[in-house]
């Protein structure tokens, strides 16, 4: 009888040293640690890649401590940071709860393909798989072989695991992307000079870059309706600087306008053959809900807002007003 009530002792004494074990702060080297569970890994391996991460215990103790709590199987795939003061029972609930240590990466309105493609090169622990390879490579990975990268991506934040591939972050933003343009299209204004949510696209691409002021989305839409409906050409610089490529200086000159390129909406009619930069959400509705105008032309003031005129008499004016006038 007393063996037992010895073991019994015994037994109670190591099961509270246990229970005061795991909620007593982990020892690290550093003051985070952090590491990343890919799907199927084992618990002794997840126990191992955190002391290799800094816990400084022996990786039997967390891997027991794992497997004894019950909750090892509900353990999710993903990337994880504890800072000093984190208890092996703070542990395991983060990582079965999936409280991921998260970076981020915001794409912008405006920018073009590869803006977001530097910006991605510098984001935090993002695997670059795609980095040396050509747009149309990207295309391809992304399931999109032979359609233009430039536009097809939506700007936003976008929010990633350490470790992930940057084509998880693109192919989020390409669905992103997918999902605006089908609510946009379905809402479009009838009828209407555009043929499809390409069309759609590049017009919003086009809205984006020409917008100062938001409120003028829609009259900037409604011109350049205006002038498709006539078979006016778009005249719209954006365009033409696009088609200059890396050969714009930041100065664009009457020969820049006269040089014909794909883009350059001078010498040509009708929209270019791609976007030429990410729109918004607002750019997208904007393309395909116009404001009712009869203006063709529109001018910049200088505080980010437009001069909307009907006739290139009244454009001319608003021109040296704001523009030439010393």
């Amino acid at each position: 009888m007393a063996v037992l009530v010895t073991a019994v002792v015994i037994g109670l004494g190591t099961l509270g040293a246990a229970w005061w074990w795991v909620h007593q702060p982990l020892p690290l080297a550093g003051p985070q640690a952090e590491t990343s569970i890919e799907p199927g890994t084992p618990v002794r391996e997840i126990a191992q890649r955190w002391v290799h991460a800094g816990v400084q215990v022996p990786a039997w103790m967390l891997y027991e401590w794992f497997r004894w709590s019950g909750q090892s199987r509900k353990i999710r795939a993903g990337s994880y940071e504890i800072s000093a003061g984190a208890s092996p029972a703070q542990l395991l609930d983060k990582m079965v709860q999936g409280d991921e240590s998260l970076e981020a990466v915001r794409f912008i309105e405006g920018w073009t393909f590869k803006q977001l493609r530097a910006a991605m090169a510098q984001a935090a622990h993002l695997r670059a798989v795609s980095a040396q390879w050509s747009d149309a490579q990207i295309m391809q990975a992304l399931g999109r072989p032979g359609i233009p990268a430039e536009g097809r991506f939506f700007p936003d934040t976008y929010r990633y695991s350490k470790g992930v591939s940057d084509l998880t972050v693109l192919r989020r933003a390409l669905e992103a992307m997918d999902r605006k343009m089908q609510q946009a299209w379905a809402a479009r204004q009838s009828p209407t000079p555009l043929r499809d949510p390409q069309d759609m696209l590049i017009l919003a691409s086009i809205v984006e870059k020409e917008t100062g002021k938001a409120a003028d989305r829609p009259l900037i839409s409604g011109v350049f309706h205006n002038r498709m409906r006539i078979g006016m050409p778009l005249q719209t610089d954006p365009t033409v600087i696009y088609g200059l490529g890396d050969a714009f200086d930041g100065n664009l000159r009457k020969a820049d306008l006269l040089r014909d390129t794909p883009f350059n909406t001078y010498t040509r009619k009708g929209l270019p053959p791609t976007p030429i930069a990410m729109p918004g959400w607002a750019s997208l509705q904007a393309a395909v809900q116009p404001a009712s105008t009869t203006a063709l032309y529109f001018v910049a003031r200088g505080d980010g807002s437009s001069v909307f005129s009907a006739t290139l008499e009244d454009h001319n004016r608003a021109v040296y007003r704001f523009q030439k006038a010393p």
